[in-house]
């Protein structure tokens, strides 16, 4: 904590597009505050003043001793090397970086055992309660309504499906009471034969700039229903990733999700 209280942040990935949303989001601000901020040895930016007078500098490990939280939106290797040395530090963290693999959320968990650490695929308070909606929306309707969703990303974006689909599948799946990779499919392709009653399908479109949209359609007979959330700004998702930061600093360890943050579990 800083003399006023608030909570000392220490950001990954400075010049990447959600570590800039970060710093800026974090400006006047009363509960949080940069204290530091570390990106890649190459990265441009590298020495270079933000949130006032923070330097953008290489050492993780003094970044991650200058803050009481971190805050991760970048690589998937970058954020496992984080992860392993945030675990040796006992430092809180606060995880949207997407594409982990079972092996790299095992060292989630491994974190999760020293300190509390939150992680989610999308930190707008928005998605959260669409995965809400569509989790009761499911369980109302049961798997004889289909469920297929599109997410559509700017063309940058690396992983497919998003994070955020796969948390709003997962959340169908939920309300349907049945293991998301049972039903899952991933795309179509070819003669894949009528679809199976209880599938759940995601689909990505990837395409100039946009930030995140996400619409669940539950198919039943003579009848549609849809869920559409629609990003425009990722101010929305750094302002959760900070409302998470302020929020697991003092927690007990383990692993929480934004709904935890919310207040909505």
């Amino acid at each position: 904590m800083t003399k006023d209280g608030a909570v000392r942040v220490c950001v990954l990935g400075p010049s990447g597009r959600m570590g800039r949303a970060v710093i800026d989001a974090a400006a006047g601000r009363s509960d949080v505050k940069i204290s530091a901020a570390v990106d890649r040895p190459d990265a441009p930016g590298l020495g270079q003043t933000v949130a006032g007078q923070v330097v953008v500098g290489s050492d993780l490990r003094a970044g991650l001793a200058a803050a009481a939280v971190y805050v991760d939106f970048t690589s998937v290797a970058a954020t496992v090397s984080a992860a392993q040395l945030a675990r040796e530090l006992g430092t809180p963290a606060v995880i949207g970086t997407t594409g982990l693999s079972a092996a790299d959320e095992a060292v989630l968990a491994e974190l999760a055992r020293v300190a509390p650490i939150v992680v989610a695929s999308n930190f707008s308070l928005g998605v959260n309660l669409l995965a809400g909606l569509v989790r009761k929306a499911a369980q109302a309707l049961g798997p004889t309504w289909d469920v297929e969703i599109v997410e559509t990303h700017h063309r940058a974006k690396r992983d497919a499906p998003s994070g955020t689909a796969l948390t709003l599948a997962q959340a169908a799946a939920d309300g349907h009471g049945v293991a998301y990779d049972a039903v899952k499919r991933h795309g179509r392709d070819g003669d894949v034969g009528a679809r199976p009653q209880g599938e759940i399908g995601v689909h990505a479109v990837r395409g100039g700039d946009v930030v995140g949209e996400h619409t669940v359609s539950l198919f039943g007979a003579g009848e549609r229903l849809e869920l559409s959330h629609r990003a425009t700004s990722r101010t929305i998702f750094a302002a959760g990733a900070l409302r998470a930061a302020a929020w697991v600093v003092g927690k007990p360890p383990g692993r929480y999700d934004m709904l935890d943050v919310l207040g909505l579990r």
